[in-house]
């Protein structure tokens, strides 16, 4: 499957998925579902500190951070009512894109230090005068001590809405940051061998997905050696499989089964990688574990069969669940499936500990993204897991992702 032709075809609204996103058209029509909602919902603007979230509303990017450092230099991100552009503030001016007037481009704020709260507070009297109802997504100390006036709610109530269903555009961006997580991953299987580290491959990892034009490495990418039971594993505080577990200099060894994942992030958009790889210099599944890998993708054909608009998440974690005889085949402490977007990990999920009521009245629709991961296991034999991502289209479902199986042989 060729870039051009990997999504030949499929359309959401009406309006068919282009090869690549054009990033101008998608800033303005999220803008646009942004006021919709802040209109719907009746309120008068938002405050947004999340990485995710800021990224969503204005389209700015900023370098990776260690997360204990993130915080400080955050962006932060002020969306009023009936004003087409949000008001961004950052350290990183250059990360902007073109269309942010320069009036509502501003110095960084500081939320996390007394130091920093009353500046911050004055910037958003400018914008939103004392009594505004604001959805705001995080509250630091400073914030609740020192930033008053304002009838806060959350902003879930605008950005979930917004974000579940994507555009074409943001369809593109999904598919192009997967297409470079799964060559950069291939590099990395195409050196392993028995006596390579973990900490090997994420070298090969890490250094090609920038020179494929990632934007960000999203998590530490994982390799993980799976025992043959449950309680030769990481231990777990609930019982399950304790995945995942970071990089660390382990060698690997011949009869491996490796549970990898990695993700990245092209134009502000997450990719999801999953699959089981084998140690080896050449390979090769016994019976059993391409029997594991065919239950597996029959979980998954199961599930896809089914995948359309109007399709419940209750019903495609009952036919996973038929298709692996009876058993659920995902971690308890996990999902059959996740949606991806500006976060790794977002709505819609399926299969969650909130149970089938919460499953019945998730409503597949164009737009949704799932990326499904079951997960086969065999007591005494270890198991498969492999992440496969699709979109729902205005009648089905198109492919995100495309990596083959190897060494299991069989093509998505």
């Amino acid at each position: 499957m060729t870039v051009e032709d990997w999504a030949a075809g499929a359309t959401i609204g009406g309006r068919p998925v282009p090869a690549s996103p054009d990033l101008a058209r998608m800033r303005v029509e999220r803008r646009q579902r942004l006021q919709q909602q802040l209109e719907a919902q009746g309120i008068d603007g938002l405050l947004l500190l999340g990485s995710s979230a800021v990224a969503y509303a204005t389209g700015a990017t900023a370098p990776g951070e260690e997360s204990p450092r993130a915080g400080l230099f955050r962006a932060v991100a002020v969306v009023v009512r009936g004003d087409e552009t949000p008001h961004l503030f950052t350290a990183f001016p250059d990360g902007a894109p073109p269309d942010v007037p320069a009036d509502h481009l501003h110095p960084p704020l500081f939320p996390e230090l007394d130091d920093g709260i009353e500046a911050m507070g004055a910037a958003l009297a400018e914008m939103l005068p004392t009594g505004s109802r604001v959805g705001v997504d995080e509250q630091t100390h400073p914030m609740r001590r020192a930033v008053g006036g304002y009838d806060w709610s959350d902003a879930g109530a605008v950005m979930g809405p917004c974000k579940v269903a994507k555009t074409p555009d943001e369809l593109a961006c999904i598919r192009n940051a997967q297409r470079i997580n799964e060559l950069a991953m291939q590099d990395a299987q195409s050196v392993l061998r028995p006596g390579v580290r973990q900490s090997d491959l994420s070298a090969v990892y890490l250094r090609r997905i920038f020179e494929l034009g990632a934007t960000t490495n999203g998590i530490d990418p994982i390799w993980q050696v799976m025992a043959p039971t449950r309680d030769a594993n990481p231990w777990t505080l609930h019982g399950d499989l304790a995945y995942p577990t970071p990089t660390t200099d382990r060698f690997l060894r011949e009869g491996d089964v490796i549970w990898v994942d990695a993700g990245i992030s092209f134009a502000g958009y997450a990719s999801d990688y999953g699959r089981t790889w084998l140690t080896g210099h050449d390979p090769v599944p016994t019976p059993r574990q391409q029997a594991q890998f065919t239950r597996w993708r029959a979980v998954i054909d199961a599930v896809l069969a089914i995948c359309e608009p109007g399709a419940t998440a209750l019903e495609l974690c009952s036919a996973a669940v038929a298709a692996n005889g009876g058993e659920r085949p995902w971690i308890e402490h996990f999902y059959l499936a996740h949606g991806v977007g500006t976060d790794s990990a977002e709505m819609p999920l399926l299969g969650t500990d909130l149970g089938d009521s919460f499953d019945e009245t998730l409503v597949l629709a164009p737009g949704m993204v799932l990326v499904l991961e079951p997960i086969v296991w065999d007591e005494g034999a270890a198991g498969y897991r492999a992440e496969d991502i699709v979109a729902v289209t205005d009648d089905g479902w198109v492919a995100l992702s495309g990596d083959r199986y190897d060494p299991f042989g069989v093509a998505p």
